[in-house]
């Protein structure tokens, strides 16, 4: 089974990296990386990656996974880059996105009055896309799975590996992983965080991207 997971200056790491460590431990699956220019590139965070393989290069994908980032308007906004992942999406078993990677499913036409999740700062504009933005971290219809801003991406990821391998796989890899998060504090969603750090994150996420505001 062929997983193809989109790289692409600027993503954000934890956004590939957190489903890549599960998904490439389920039994039988081959982990791609690929993106729309062979070569390394840098996370918006500043870690540097390597695109193996050329996204148009590809003939055909059982699992697309699309992290988000503050460099991924230049491909929702690129027609030919839609169209590109749109070639494999057709034919894909699923199709999934990290964060602010639901956008390039929403450009893409596949969320059309569904409801999907993404990073809460980008809601609208999924909805613009024509999505129903909804506040879960894992949100699956049919053969679409979004999961809500980054480390959602590894709730996602063993979601769909059970899918793939059945639970039992899915809770080893768990286990594997030690995957027991308690954070030191509960202020991981809009609703839960003070009016002050959510204004906070804005001004940062402006800055980072502002093509999400507009």
């Amino acid at each position: 089974m062929k997983i193809v997971m989109l790289l692409f200056p600027r993503v954000t790491a934890l956004d590939l990296i957190g489903p890549h460590e599960v998904l490439a431990r389920v039994p039988g699956v081959e982990v791609i990386h690929a993106g729309f220019e062979v070569g390394p590139i840098t996370t918006d965070s500043g870690i540097r990656l390597q695109i193996d393989h050329a996204f148009d290069d590809i003939d055909h994908a059982d699992v697309l996974v699309i992290p988000g980032g503050s460099g991924l308007a230049p491909i929702y906004s690129n027609p030919a880059a839609v169209a590109s992942f749109k070639r494999l999406a057709a034919k894909a078993r699923w199709i999934t996105s990290v964060c602010t990677g639901a956008l390039l499913l929403g450009a893409a036409g596949l969320l059309d009055e569904k409801p999907a999740t993404t990073h809460w700062y980008a809601y609208d504009k999924l909805a613009a896309f024509g999505a129903k933005p909804t506040a879960r971290r894992v949100v699956e219809t049919g053969n679409i799975i979004t999961a809500a801003g980054v480390s959602a991406g590894i709730d996602m990821a063993l979601t769909l590996a059970a899918r793939l391998a059945g639970k039992d796989i899915a809770c080893a890899i768990q286990l594997g992983l030690e995957y027991d998060p308690e954070p030191p504090f509960d202020t991981g969603s809009p609703a839960k965080a003070p009016a002050h750090v959510k204004a906070m994150v804005e001004r940062i996420m402006y800055r980072d991207d502002p093509a999400l505001t507009t």
